[in-house]
């Protein structure tokens, strides 16, 4: 019977044990995940506070485009909601920006989250994939032809004359995604790659 009864304690105390390491290896996963995102996050403000200042040159596109790709919808998600909140600290608060933003980089991380599900050889497909980036650069553009006029108001005219002096920012932006992501995207979902496998 007190053998019964030791073993029975015995067992309890292995599971306890079991489900106290398993807790805290939750723990010690989020706490790495939201290591993780709050790098990503930063090194996206980062390189954008350092380009702002070049015309039609940026670098967000492409981290974003490789993230999502690696991480998937879920993260990438995340992390462009992350972002384009906490980019309104650094920048002067614009409530159109943190719209577009908003839809703009949640749209391009789902997009190439469910890529990333698809493609299983990047490299060949790196044509496409290149392709559908300077697509959603021109979304970008537009969606914010459209949400920045029906926020502020603009009158027919203005919005006409804002539609054509934002032509004259697209096409280096969209030159500036094909060469960036048409050269680096490939090395660059690589090493996302690496740093995937310390979360796994």
């Amino acid at each position: 019977m007190n053998v019964e009864k030791g073993g029975k304690i015995q067992g309890d105390f292995s599971q306890k044990n079991a489900q106290n390491k398993r807790r805290g290896n939750l723990w010690a996963h989020s706490a790495k995940e939201c290591a993780y995102l709050a790098v990503f996050i930063a090194l996206l403000i980062g390189i954008q506070l350092a380009l702002s200042a070049v015309p039609g040159v940026e670098l967000v596109t492409l981290l974003f485009v490789a993230y999502a790709f690696v991480f998937g919808i879920c993260r990438g998600t995340l992390a462009a909601t992350a972002f384009s909140l906490l980019r309104q600290l650094i920048f002067s608060f614009s409530p159109t920006v943190l719209v577009l933003y908003l839809v703009y980089y949640n749209f391009l991380t789902a997009v190439f989250g469910g890529f990333g599900h698809i493609v299983k050889r990047p490299l060949v497909c790196l044509w496409w994939l290149t392709a559908a980036a300077c697509i959603c650069t021109v979304c970008f553009t537009m969606l914010d032809n459209l949400i920045t006029p029906l926020w502020l108001g603009f009158s027919e005219r203005a919005w006409r004359a804002y539609f054509y002096a934002s032509l004259s920012f697209m096409i280096p932006q969209i030159v500036c995604t094909a060469v960036t992501v048409g050269i680096l995207f490939y090395p660059l979902q690589r090493v996302f790659r690496l740093i995937k496998r310390g979360l796994q």
